[in-house]
């Protein structure tokens, strides 16, 4: 259908939209991909294949709990029309798959491989003599001293399993001292022990020999059950839903709140059982009864449970050679003796992790000790442990800087860590705000106000990732540092709005979230779409880690079918389906799995010829334009706007080795070199580039 058709489609038609969960099952399989490439060092192998376990873990605990939840409770349907029960089937069968795929994957191939390369994770019945009695005096001193197997009968019931914990289900015949039968028994490994358990050289024979802690549970469980017979010793695992609950205007506390809450976060609704491949079906059935499951909800395992606890070996193996090849970061031209001369002579673009997080560690300490400093603001969503960043803005809070501090209570998994954040900042004299109800804070902003003369002066830090030294290494992110003053007073409003104290405003330079930039996206496309039509060309490309908001997926289709040259790199689950004829026809979609996460978010518009470019800290998902406070910066210098479109646009759309293409069905094919073509990684370029 072409777009001068008089048939003008249904854009709101279920089978233009692709499923999220299903989508974001996909994005596991192409980071198992990965783990699958022998091109990629054997250790980062297995580092791959544990994250997608880990990544799977999550999945359960939120995308395929919420479905869950709109089974039970009900709720409309989302854009692609599959009803809940028919989507959770639909899981069960992409996940079972999966999960068969990371399991054949690691038993044929990468522990052989990690065993010939002297890494050796050593199974039960591969154990000599000497290593079994050594094993065996390890249970007995280090493990037994701290289980409390728990036989079930009448008085008493089955016991309170902790998500994602490791447990064993035991078979017993005979009686036991007080003359019960036997039956079954649970018995719950305390997240106190070590999950991987290296064995010392002159037992094991080699440098690198681990057990995994399932492994010496079940070989000698028997001596748990002393004058009783182990019919049988099965390892399982439950995974629960992990949402938190918290009705914010109804409590007048939020931070006791979400500590009530996280109190019963292990315990919440079961939503996944993973057990032992070999586990009779009675035992399988009783479980599932317990945890309130039905059958498309188990998973047989052939191997550990917990298997992306085997990253451990990652960092316990001191192999250099299986892994990527060391990189140091780039400074980033911030002058470290005056970096206010340095941001008012111009702006500064930071291009994590090739360039150094230092940078903005640098001038927020210089900031903190800086008398002529008045203000810090800053919004916290994940910092880490140990950050540098609570260290200096405790140290200008302590050096009578007024400092105010947006953490954001609810990044999920890290609600805990953020409670004592905030603890930690209020103690020092800071004053912390939670952001605003109902809206998750997920913007990433730093203003300082200096006084220079008689006047005052700001200075800004705006970025597509947390403030987190430890992410800044390993995912991809922009950083912009500015003393732009339009660029400027917008943060400055919008940390107003944040403490309640500002209305509705018009900013000069800045789109956000949940005001304007999901508006101002759709007058964009729509832009592009209107200078398409009238010959001008429209030409759109987009960076980003998930697209599902249907509003912006329409207004690309209505776009496509103008003809806007759409080039989208979206990392995860992307719910739009390119290559539709009449629809989608000038619609790409790709991903980019590599050494790195990407994480930066990048839009660019080629608005007639005068093209704009931003980055920002919002995704195109319902949640990021709607329900959270995000914001959306334009790169003003030239030099800089260029540079973030070869860095960020131009270089991932020319990648032939990490990149993978949507197709329409919702799979994905990897890109490979076509004829004449040479090999390109767009990560690889970026560090022979930016760290030479």
């Amino acid at each position: 259908m072409s777009p001068d058709s008089p048939e003008t489609p249904d854009l709101l038609a279920p089978e233009l939209y692709l499923n999220r969960e299903l989508s974001q099952l996909e994005f596991n399989f192409r980071v198992l991909a990965q783990a699958q490439d022998p091109s990629v060092p054997l250790l980062e192998r297995l580092k791959y294949l544990c994250i997608s376990c880990t990544n799977l873990d999550e999945f359960f605990e939120i995308r395929a709990a919420t479905v869950r939840t709109a089974q039970q409770f009900g709720g409309p349907l989302p854009p692609d029309g599959i009803p809940p029960t028919r989507a959770l089937e639909l899981i069960h069968d992409k996940a079972a798959a999966l999960v068969e795929a990371q399991y054949r994957y690691w038993n044929d191939t990468l522990r052989p491989e990690l065993n010939a390369a002297g890494i050796r994770i050593l199974a039960h019945q591969s154990w000599n003599a000497k290593q079994k009695r050594w094993l065996h005096k390890y249970f007995q001193d280090e493990l037994l001293p701290v289980l409390s197997p728990l036989g079930l009968d009448p008085v008493h019931p089955f016991p309170r399993i902790l998500n994602k914990s490791l447990n064993v289900v035991v078979v017993l015949e005979g009686k036991d001292a007080f003359g019960r039968n036997g039956g079954m028994a649970i018995v719950r490994a305390p997240r106190s022990l070590p999950r991987i358990i290296q064995l010392p050289p002159e037992v094991s024979g080699g440098q690198h020999d681990f057990v995994l802690l399932s492994a010496v549970l079940t070989a000698f469980v028997d001596d748990l059950f002393t004058g009783m017979k182990v019919k049988g010793a099965y390892q399982f695992r439950v995974t629960r839903n992990s949402e938190l609950f918290v009705d914010e205007e109804e409590v007048e506390n939020l931070a006791s709140a979400l500590k009530d809450e996280l109190a019963s976060r292990g315990f919440r609704p079961a939503v996944r059982l993973e057990i032992a491949e070999h586990c009779p079906n009675p035992i399988v059935k009783i479980l599932l009864q317990n945890f309130g499951l039905t059958e498309n909800a188990v998973y047989r395992i052939n191997g550990p449970v917990n298997l992306n606890r085997v990253t451990q070996v990652y960092d316990l193996a001191d192999r250099p050679e299986l892994k990527f090849p060391a990189f140091k970061p780039r400074a980033a031209g911030l002058d470290d003796e005056a970096p206010f001369a340095s941001l008012r002579r111009g702006d500064l673009l930071l291009h994590h992790p090739y360039q150094s997080f230092q940078s903005v560690l640098d001038l927020l300490q210089h900031a903190a000790n800086d008398p002529d400093v008045l203000a810090i603001k800053q919004t916290l969503y994940r910092t880490g442990k140990d950050s540098k960043i609570i260290d200096h803005l405790i140290t200008a809070a302590r050096n009578g800087k007024d400092v105010t501090v947006v953490v954001e209570l609810r990044a999920r998994f890290d609600e805990e860590a953020n409670i004592r954040l905030a603890d930690q900042l209020q103690e020092a004299g800071v004053q912390v705000m939670y952001g605003v109800v109902g809206y998750k804070t997920h913007a990433k902003m730093m203003l300082i106000v200096r006084r220079e003369g008689k006047k005052l002066q700001r200075y800004v830090h705006l970025g597509t990732g947390n403030y987190h030294a430890g992410t800044a290494r390993a995912y991809t992110d922009i950083g912009l540092m500015t003393a732009d003053p339009d660029i400027a007073a917008d943060v400055h409003d919008i940390f107003q709005q944040l403490s309640g104290l500002a209305p509705t405003i018009k900013l000069r330079r800045l789109l956000q979230s949940p005001f304007t930039l999901h508006k101002g996206l759709l007058k964009k496309i729509e832009r592009e779409a209107k200078n398409a039509r009238a010959g001008k060309g429209g030409h759109i490309i987009a960076k980003m880690n998930a697209l599902n908001e249907p509003t912006v997926i329409r207004a690309l289709y209505e776009a496509s079918r103008a003809g806007v040259k759409i080039e989208l790199i979206v990392r995860g689950a992307c719910c739009l389906r390119p290559g539709v004829p009449g629809v989608s026809d000038n619609i790409t979609v790709r991903s980019v799995i590599g050494r790195f996460l990407e994480h930066s978010r990048v839009y660019w518009f080629r608005n007639g010829g005068e093209p704009e470019i931003y980055c920002s800290s919002a995704d195109w998902m319902e949640r990021n334009l709607m329900r959270r406070v995000e914001t959306c910066f334009p790169i003003l210098d030239p030099k800089l706007a260029e540079r973030v479109y070869d860095e960020e646009l131009a270089n991932y759309l020319a990648d032939n080795l990490n990149a993978w293409e949507l197709r329409q069905d919702g799979s994905y094919g990897r890109a490979s070199p076509r004829d004449g073509e040479m090999p390109y990684s767009a990560q690889g370029a970026l560090l022979a580039k930016l760290c030479g």
